[in-house]
């Protein structure tokens, strides 16, 4: 009984001291405690678990990197409205995502508007407004072609990189086969607009289909296929000289029509740049080549760089072209001050800050900058608010 009794009073002893939390983990492989466990005992499992344990926690603990094992169809946005049967074709010419289009755009916007400045008599508003439609339309197919074509070469590797492998041809929504037909129908879309426009369009539009099939292949042979990307999308800075009149053959013209599209080429190499940092440990893992991949770690001095080639190139087609204080300061000025802010403030390490300032750069810099500043100075050209000062020397007839 007195045995007994004492251990009563042990039991009762021991019930009354508060309770001990258990820091070591019962397993040989221990779990991975939840956020809520004791941090002390996450720090004993995670130092003793499995490196794949220790990478399932890190996951787990950070929503920002969990991505979706599997394909699941957009349930916001222009593709989540339109038929399930054309959503893999949506996906495939990115009609969610209209930056690339407004990037094929906006040289055709610039050498139209410029065009319209330089002849004589100054183009009306309603024939550049006529002329830019049918880029704009051209530039929403050919886009459209550009990223058919890209992911048809690209089917093998994009299943490799995280952004890209549920891209509609990687996972098999499309067939090859349908692909080319898709390429087809696209193409002779595209071959309306332009047949639409001059012969002399025509005839200088045509050699742009090289380049445009032929990217994606760069990438695989280059550290560089950004060059090749700019000669293909700049194009458009040639064509809207002979769109307003004003032939190539001229060598005024086409001196003005080269610069701008030296400019375009060096812009158009810089915000690919940035776009490409999105994949750059895919890339590398990949074999996929590109300026990120060989200059990660100066890609800021080369980005710095073809801002100023860009910069001067536009201003070299102002000169040529006769322009005014509204051109040098809205679109090379603007131009300026939107790349330095860009580049000084992009993170070129975190993947959509990459993506927000690839957008920011088309809108602000290419519309607002450059193409404000040029129908700035098509305006003070056409209601001559520059006065008899001159300007109008450079002007061609059309």
């Amino acid at each position: 009984m007195a045995i007994a009794g004492l251990r009563m009073a042990r039991a009762a002893k021991f019930a009354l001291r508060p309770p001990v939390r258990q820091l070591q983990c019962s397993s040989r492989w221990p779990a991975i405690p939840s956020r809520n466990s004791n941090p002390q005992c996450r720090l004993l499992s995670l130092s003793s678990a499995k490196p794949n344990a220790i990478a399932a926690a890190n996951v787990t603990n950070n929503p920002s990197t969990t991505t979706p094992d599997e394909y699941h169809p957009p349930t916001t946005g222009i593709l989540s409205r339109i038929p399930a049967s054309w959503v893999p074709y949506g996906e495939l010419i990115r009609i969610d995502k209209p930056a690339g289009t407004i990037y094929l755009f906006l040289p055709c916007l610039w050498s139209t508007i410029l065009a319209a400045t330089i002849s004589t008599p100054t183009a009306s508003i309603p024939s550049i407004l006529g002329t830019v439609a049918l880029f704009g339309t051209g530039a929403v197919i050919m886009r459209g072609a550009g990223c058919t074509v890209n992911d048809f070469w690209d089917r093998k590797i994009d299943p490799l990189v995280e952004r890209t492998k549920y891209r509609p041809i990687a996972r098999g929504a499309i067939s090859p086969t349908q692909t080319i037909a898709f390429l087809g129908a696209q193409l002779f879309a595209g071959a309306g607009v332009l047949f639409s426009l001059p012969l002399e369009c025509i005839y200088w539009g045509i050699p742009s289909l090289a380049l445009v099939a032929t990217y994606p292949l760069f990438k695989r042979i280059t550290h560089y296929p950004q060059v090749a990307l700019g000669l293909a999308y700049s194009w458009g800075a040639l064509l809207g000289f002979p769109a307003m009149g004003l032939s190539l053959s001229d060598p005024a013209v086409l001196a003005t029509a080269g610069c701008l599209y030296a400019s375009n080429v060096a812009w158009t190499v810089l915000y690919d740049t940035i776009y490409a940092h999105q994949d750059l440990s895919d890339d590398v893992k990949a074999g996929v080549m590109s300026i990120a991949v060989k200059h990660e770690h100066d890609t800021k001095k080369i980005m710095s760089g073809l801002a100023v080639v860009q910069v001067g190139f536009l201003g070299a087609a102002g000169v040529l072209a006769g322009c005014g204080p509204v051109f040098f300061v809205g679109s090379c000025g603007g131009a300026a001050m939107g790349l330095g802010w860009m580049i000084y403030r992009a993170r070129l390490k975190v993947v959509s800050d990459c993506w927000y300032w690839f957008r920011w750069c088309a809108i602000a810099v290419g519309g607002v900058a450059v193409g404000g500043g040029l129908f700035g100075e098509y305006l003070a050209r056409r209601y001559n608010l520059y006065g008899n000062t001159g300007l109008k020397e450079n002007q061609i007839e059309s």
